[in-house]
């Protein structure tokens, strides 16, 4: 759920998004010290040290994707939640989020031409969102289907890399445009130098709101393909709304306006909310559907929409002030105290406006998810950073920092099941006979349980591909966009 995004521009540090090496491992990429003098920096210091904290971050998130991917099915737990409420599985679009915002503080400490600066990231936004449309778009259809293509008239436009570049776009403009050339010796300097981006936040936050709480919603209806006794027949389906508001899975804002800008074809056509009490039996996982199952249970709705995506951009502009405060204070212990600072009243407002009926909900993306969801993600990375950069215990963390160096590579080969996929096309006689499902039936049978052999294939999978990322560490290979 990353990229290798290497936003440099000429004079500026050579720094990735969500990678940050270049083919020279000793040279510096995320900076935890300020640059040289200059009209928008702080004095000199000594030599660039590498933030090996934001690796093992990456690396950590990437990982839990591939276990909330692979082994939520056999522990809905720890899946995304069905509609309402915050799982494990909730956390990781937002850590990636909150990553690139950190990144790009780093990355755009100097910059000396705002027009090729934006350049630049139109053009990594561009390919960015491009290779999503490829992973995500419908095209490769993933684990036990040996088939791949796409019917253009149904591809799905938005997807997790769609919704990053998103991210990415929004803060790196604000980054490139909305700073005053202050120099930062104090908290009220540091204001003053980045007060217009906090309000470019607040506005994006504030047309959110008014959209998800103020646009009436009308009745609408969708094609459906439901079983009945003759097969599969298709018909239309009526959903019933006409109300304002309301964050309920047929009739929220989030849904309308991708149904209105994308077309109900282009969406996801499997959302979380089929798994709830409303649509599936088997409830907090996919099942058949219940007696008087309500009609909009088989409706596509996308979690990575237009709308939710400002949102979630918010997530970005949190994690870029946790950069700032990197980029500007050297203490590492007045790092740790700040970054507290920020991420605990992020967590507290997140339970409160809960509590004021401002429910979690990672589909549409509320404002208390995002409050909890970036504070977590600035409470991790406060402790990944004082363990691993402070305290400098970076062996335990290594699997994770490897794999954070490659996120793009495993995230495509892994998460995506290009790799897995590929294997299963090699199989002995029939397509069910192939390594990967016989590796995990084999486990499955050893242990005697078929969710916690999956479990030890999913944690096998994980130690794999990190050691595929360390493989591609040693010999210098980083796949950047």
């Amino acid at each position: 759920m990353s990229s290798l995004i290497d936003v440099a521009e000429g004079e500026e540090q050579r720094t990735p998004l969500l990678h940050n090496h270049n083919h020279n491992a000793a040279a510096s990429t995320d900076d935890i010290v300020p640059p040289s003098n200059g009209p928008d920096s702080s004095p000199p210091a000594a030599p660039n040290q590498r933030l090996h904290s934001l690796d093992v971050f990456r690396g950590l998130t990437v990982a839990l994707m591939i276990l909330v991917d692979d082994a939520g099915g056999a522990f809905p737990s720890i899946n995304h939640s069905p509609w309402f409420g915050v799982t494990l599985a909730d956390f990781v679009m937002p850590f990636f989020l909150f990553g690139v915002g950190v990144s790009i503080a780093l990355v755009f400490k100097r910059i000396s031409n705002k027009s090729i600066a934006t350049k630049k990231v139109v053009l990594r936004t561009f390919k960015l969102f491009i290779l999503g449309l490829v992973l995500q778009g419908g095209y490769f259809h993933g684990r036990n289907d040996l088939t791949y293509g796409v019917d253009v008239d149904k591809i799905r436009w938005l997807g997790v890399l769609q919704r990053i570049s998103i991210g990415y776009l929004l803060a790196s403009m604000a980054e490139i445009w909305l700073v005053n050339n202050d120099f930062v010796d104090s908290a009220m300097a540091f204001v003053k130098k980045y007060y217009i981006q906090w309000m470019f936040a607040i506005l994006l936050c504030s047309v959110y709101m008014c959209l998800l709480y103020g646009l009436y919603i009308p009745n609408w209806e969708y094609e459906d393909l439901s079983m009945n006794l003759t097969g599969y027949a298709s018909g239309t389906q009526i959903v019933h709304c006409e109300v304002r508001g309301s964050l309920e899975p047929p009739c929220n804002a989030v849904g309308l306006i991708d149904r209105v800008i994308l077309g109900e074809h282009h969406l996801y056509q499997h959302p979380v909310y089929r798994r709830t009490k409303e649509c599936s039996i088997n409830s907090p996982d996919y099942g058949p559907l219940p007696q008087n199952a309500p009609g909009w249970c088989l409706a596509p709705f996308d979690p990575e929409g237009i709308l939710s995506s400002l949102m979630a951009a918010i997530t970005c502009f949190l994690g870029l002030q946790f950069g700032h405060i990197l980029v500007h204070f050297k203490d590492q212990m007045q790092r740790v105290l700040l970054w507290s600072m920020l991420s605990f009243p992020l967590l507290i407002a997140g339970y409160v406006l809960e509590l004021l009926g401002v429910p979690f909900c990672k589909p549409l993306y509320t404002l208390s998810y995002m409050c909890i969801t970036a504070g977590a993600s600035g409470l991790f990375l406060t402790i990944i950073f004082y363990i691993v950069d402070i305290k400098h215990f970076r062996k335990p963390t290594m699997l994770l920092e490897w794999m954070g160096m490659n996120a793009l590579i495993v995230y495509a080969l892994a998460a995506c099941d290009l790799f897995p996929a590929a294997v299963q096309g090699f199989y002995w006689h029939s397509p069910e006979n192939n390594l990967v499902d016989g590796t995990e039936s084999l486990l499955q049978a050893m242990i005697h349980s078929e969710k916690w052999g999956t479990l030890v294939f999913v944690l096998l999978e994980i130690l794999f591909w990190s050691l595929v990322a360390g493989f591609l560490h040693m010999k210098g290979i980083y796949l950047k966009l």
